[in-house]
């Protein structure tokens, strides 16, 4: 039976879909309900970290949902202080609030920087955040994001947000000369929407150091590059620094929808009872899920993985399309690479999807590819076989 994707009448128009239903997968691929199998190259964005139907995932969570899916944070949640411990080891930070999804978890590291103001007696404070930025939808998620187009049609904007360049030092002092109203510093160490834009590394350890001569609360947002996807536990490690506040998301859970905040001590005692919290952030089924994740990368090297079939399919592409006119720069870390071509190129989606492969093209012109950690050197190069002529194809027209 052939499935075509119309837009559904009851629910709201918000996503401009590729004409395909997913029915079920198996590791890096999927299947479609009419049977035909695909290459994830996307990961649910950055998500599905152990890929589909892990064979030690499913049972973990078949067994917590046999137990219990959620109680409420009026109770404690043993598994929340396993997975908060596991968080505060892999970074080196102290106290971790678990929510639901990186855009409650980059609101709630804008509250924190906030509140670290006016507890210094700064009655309106401002955050210094990135051109290209993107931090969520909500209204001031949506004012730290460095999108126009995405802010369009909802103004007015939340103020008290500096912006600046990326991997500009001098920029960044010039911006905050004086004003004794700064109290942060929020950025993705790699971009992902804005296009898999990296901070460098010495501008990363720059930036830590203007942090800590001004009393500013460096806080990095790790949502869509943290979780071992480049390689470290976290991207800023490259940089051998330590923020102040850590927003994650995305493939901490596998799927599960998670979030946390991880605060190190400049910023771990910010909140005090009422200050924050949530309904569903934290419970059993999504605690369960984080520590499984967390548990079977370890157990299997998946982030040596990632690092090493990642340089394997940076030097495929590299290698296969590399010197093409037209293809502008791949750049990247482990397992989030993108793909910047001179011309706007989202046809490729759907191109890719009619080959067999999933990706997602962001700022009108990048290729983003940011598969499961478990992706094999065999399956990146099936990739490359299947991409590289699209894109041969799309710069000769």
């Amino acid at each position: 039976m052939a499935f075509i994707e119309a837009a559904s009448p009851h629910t709201m128009n918000t996503y401009g879909r590729v004409p395909i239903a997913l029915s079920h997968g198996q590791g890096v691929r999927v299947w479609d309900v009419n049977g035909k199998s695909y290459l994830d190259g996307l990961g649910g964005i950055a998500v599905n970290t152990l890929g589909h139907n892990h064979p030690k995932l499913v049972p973990a969570l078949q067994d917590q949902i046999a137990k219990i899916i959620h109680s409420s944070n009026y109770y404690h949640v043993p598994n929340q202080e396993r997975l908060a411990a596991k968080l505060v080891e892999l970074s080196g930070m102290t106290n971790v609030f678990f929510c639901c999804t990186g855009l409650e978890a980059n609101e709630a590291a804008i509250k924190l920087a906030r509140k670290f103001g006016h507890d210094k007696g700064i009655e309106r404070p401002e955050i210094v955040v990135y051109e290209k930025a993107f931090h969520g939808r909500s209204i001031a998620t949506l004012s730290a994001t460095g999108n126009t187009k995405v802010q369009q049609g909802f103004g007015p904007l939340v103020e008290g947000f500096i912006r600046v360049p990326l991997n500009d030092i001098e920029a960044l002092k010039a911006a905050t000369e004086g004003n004794k109203n700064v109290v942060a510093v929020f950025f993705e160490t790699i971009q992902g929407e804005g296009g898999v834009n990296p901070m460098r590394i010495e501008y990363l350890q720059q930036v830590r150091k203007l942090c800590d001569d001004r009393d500013w609360l460096l806080m990095i947002d790790e949502v869509q590059c943290g979780m071992g996807r480049t390689g470290k536990w976290f991207a800023h490690q490259w940089a051998g620094i330590v923020p102040d506040v850590m927003p994650l998301a995305k493939g901490l859970g596998s799927g599960v929808p998670i979030g946390a905040v991880v605060a190190g001590p400049k910023a771990a005692n910010i909140f005090q009872p009422g200050n924050h919290g949530t309904t569903f952030g934290g419970n059993p089924l999504a605690m369960r899920a984080g520590i499984e994740t967390i548990t079977i990368m370890e157990e299997d090297g998946l982030m040596e993985n990632a690092a090493r079939v990642g340089a394997h399919l940076k030097g495929a592409l590299a290698r296969e399309i590399g010197g093409l006119k037209g293809v502008t720069e791949i750049r990247g870390q482990g397992l989030m690479i993108g793909i910047e071509l001179a011309t706007p190129c989202g046809v490729l989606t759907q191109r890719a999807a009619d080959k067999g492969l999933l990706i997602s093209v962001t700022a009108d012109s990048v290729i983003r590819l940011v598969p499961p950690l478990i992706m094999t050197e065999a399956e990146a190069d099936e990739l490359v076989s299947i991409l590289a002529p699209l894109v041969r194809e799309f710069l000769a027209q």
